[in-house]
């Protein structure tokens, strides 16, 4: 009799298909690397890591920095154009709220909210143009927010793809106060 409920029981633990680890617990935190592109544009880009840190309900808190570059260019007549890069560096702090999940949590979506704080340069601080001209533009502090959707599918239990689309919100920059970042990423689960 007991040989034939282990055998049952054995049978039944092959037949119901593997535990997976869980996912997204508080206190679990992962690295992620994320880059794309700024305003829809080829020649803008930006690159950056953050760290999160995951709590009660599946949101998460997020940690990173960022590196931000647009590129505008600039006519002079018929002798030709230059590109004029504008550079920023970034910190962010921000909360994401999980919004949509399946049951396995191989699949997550998250609205999040944050403070970003940083410097821009214009063109590398070189005010002179190749055609003598000046430009006006000046490197500072910029400050701001930033609204992103937030996608992660989970390769493994400690690999995911992400995905996200952004709009950052900043105060003393040169050229416009809001660019959109669509962008994708991938993240490792440390602990």
């Amino acid at each position: 009799m007991k040989k034939k409920m282990l055998l049952t029981f054995a049978v039944l633990a092959l037949t119901m298909g593997q535990a997976t680890a869980q996912r997204v617990l508080p206190k679990m935190q992962g690295i992620a690397i994320v880059g794309g592109f700024v305003d829809g544009k080829s020649d803008s880009f930006y690159g950056g890591m953050t760290i999160d840190t995951y709590t009660k309900g599946g949101n998460k808190w997020v940690f990173g920095a960022e590196y931000l570059q647009r590129n505008h260019k600039y006519e002079h007549g018929e002798n030709g154009s230059q590109t004029i890069p504008v550079a920023q560096f970034t910190a962010e702090c921000g909360f994401c709220k999980l919004v949509l999940s399946d049951a396995s949590r191989s699949f997550l979506a998250y609205f999040g909210v944050s403070a970003l704080a940083g410097y821009e340069t214009v063109n590398w601080n070189d005010k002179l143009l190749d055609d003598g001209s000046r430009l006006t533009g000046k490197d500072g502090i910029v400050y701001g927010c930033a609204a992103t959707l937030n996608v992660e599918w989970y390769l493994s239990d400690k690999v995911v793809l992400t995905g996200n689309v952004r709009e950052r919100f900043l105060r003393g920059n040169t050229y416009g106060h809001s660019h959109a970042q669509y962008g994708i990423g991938l993240k490792f689960i440390i602990n």
